[in-house]
């Protein structure tokens, strides 16, 4: 990268948000621990550093605290909340707990419209704030540009050594014009131009991949899912014939997924594709299997034991593939104890084992999920394909309270058609998080055609979210939910009941198992 935004992580929930507005400002930004060395640092394309927030205080003894050298590198440092604070402690000014904890949305008065944070704004904000302590004196060179009810240093400046601090967070969407903050700090402050596009990104992607690869073979476990599919796009795109992907049919996909996939990927990219079906294989160790973890973990092992099986049948691969996204791979900070670097394990390919002795190759890792999907439609992936919404990597099997069977696969499925393909029909499948179908082990009478039938239970999950970490449920039309009960009760031989499933997350999850 010619250019890049540096965001050292103290723990914060929403670091990941501030990267994400850091690039929707068309600049490239990467989270680091807050205890990564000003040297390493230095040696990167910075423009400009963020301290993120986080749940600690300053003055406490195993407070996480940075290199003091950073604040010696001669770049404008933004510090959101405990990162203010932070900035505050090491440059000599003074922090306290506040005598009233300011939580929530709050209204910040621009005092200095000329601080070049607050450049095209007005003089009163809506922000949002998350903070138990607060700056009572600024060190030498500050000046408060910015208040709030509770504080009357909300917002300051050192504008000789371009240093700034906010004590609320304007990455947070409840503060509606908190972007516009941040993308003054990168492109007034910084200097930042706005290079980090898809189709830069892509030219850059593919000198690396063959860089890494040369003229190696690449194996990638294809499941027809956002991750897997673009990875595959810009693979073939990078390397061509040295890629073959390998799509293992577990018998608990989506409707008419292993024709999607096989058409789009070998007879429209042309890639090489090896299809292995599984599908007898999975449903006799799922047989009599009721408990939902004992499901995943057959799920899982099987499916090791499959794709390590199909490598050897496509030949020799000296790498392997994966649709690992940044959010996977970012370190997160433990704050208790000893302040230490956790990564998230990959999970795409289901934990291969160590023995295969591939090298990885992860295309995606520098992307988030939007990103993702953005890339796709610039590498020519159909709509249908990159904005589809999330499916759970154990399939249908998390979705079929109690017994896995193929016959209950094939009645899930043929309703879970029905609910996607009317939720396109009007126009909601795109604009919410996940709509499907749960297949209910519960049994009742029913009426059809003056005959008494004794079917299966459909409950419908439409909810909608963010991220995936909370969600609520979505207040569809009548007529839509109507239609989708109707269309499934007629068409699905089997079913003669159909459920609103109304519960938020928390307390109940996005998936049933």
């Amino acid at each position: 990268m010619s250019e890049e935004i540096v965001i050292l992580d103290f723990g914060s929930q929403y670091t990941q948000v501030i990267a994400r507005r850091i690039r929707e400002c068309r600049v490239y930004c990467s989270i680091l621990p807050f205890n990564t060395s000003a040297e390493e640092i230095r040696q990167r394309p910075i423009k400009g550093l963020i301290l993120s927030g986080g749940p600690a205080s300053v003055y406490d003894e195993q407070a996480p605290l940075p290199d003091r050298k950073l604040f010696e590198l001669g770049v404008p440092v933004l510090g959101i909340c405990y990162g203010l604070q932070v900035l505050t402690y090491f440059l000599g000014g003074q922090v306290e707990k506040s005598q009233k904890r300011e939580y929530g949305k709050g209204r910040l008065e621009v005092k200095s419209p000329g601080c070049a944070l607050f450049r095209k704004l007005p003089k009163r904000l809506q922000v949002w704030n998350s903070h138990g302590d607060r700056v009572t004196k600024l060190p030498k060179g500050f000046q408060s540009v910015a208040v709030t009810e509770n504080s009357d240093m909300a917002a300051v400046e050192d504008p000789k050594r371009l240093f700034y601090g906010l004590q609320f967070h304007p990455e947070v969407a409840h503060t509606p014009r908190g972007k516009t903050v941040l993308s003054n700090f990168v492109h007034s402050i910084c200097g930042c131009g706005r290079t980090w596009t898809m189709r830069r990104y892509i030219d850059q992607a593919v000198e690396e991949i063959r860089n890494q690869v040369g003229n190696e073979r690449v194996i990638l476990g294809l499941s027809g899912g956002v991750d897997s599919s673009v990875a595959a796009a810009l693979l073939d795109r990078a390397i061509g014939s040295q890629l073959t992907c390998i799509l293992v049919n577990n018998g608990l996909m989506r409707g008419r997924e292993e024709n999607v996939v096989r058409e789009v990927f070998g007879r429209h990219f042309h890639m090489k594709l090896h299809y292995e079906n599984a599908t007898q294989t999975f449903m006799q160790r799922l047989k009599g299997v009721t408990d939902p973890e004992r499901k995943r973990k057959i799920i899982g092992k099987t499916f090791i034991e499959v794709f390590q099986a199909a490598t050897k049948k496509v030949g020799h691969a000296k790498f392997l593939a994966q649709g690992t996204l940044y959010p996977d791979i970012i370190e997160s900070v433990s704050i208790e104890g000893n302040p230490a670097a956790v990564i998230k394990s990959h999970h795409n390919v289901g934990g291969l084992p160590k023995k295969m002795r591939f090298e990885l190759v992860e295309p995606l890792k520098q992307l988030f999920k939007d990103e993702v999907r953005e890339l796709g439609r610039e590498l020519g992936l159909p709509k249908e394909m990159v904005f589809r919404q999330p499916f759970p990597g154990p399939g249908l099997a998390v979705r079929i309270i109690g017994e896995v069977t193929s016959a209950r696969c094939k009645i899930l499925r043929s309703a879970d058609a029905i609910v996607v393909e009317e939720m396109k029909e009007a126009g909601w499948y795109y604009e919410i998080w996940q709509s499907f179908a749960v297949l209910l082990p519960v049994r009742s009478v029913g009426v059809m055609g003056d005959e008494r039938t004794y079917g299966y239970t459909i409950a419908l999950r439409i909810v909608e979210s963010t991220d995936g970490m909370t969600a609520d449920w979505v207040r569809l039309p009548y007529e839509l939910l109507e239609r989708i009960s109707n269309r499934i009760i007629n068409e699905v031989k089997g079913v003669n009941r159909v459920c609103l499933d109304i519960s938020s997350k928390p307390p109940a999850t996005i998936e049933w198992e």
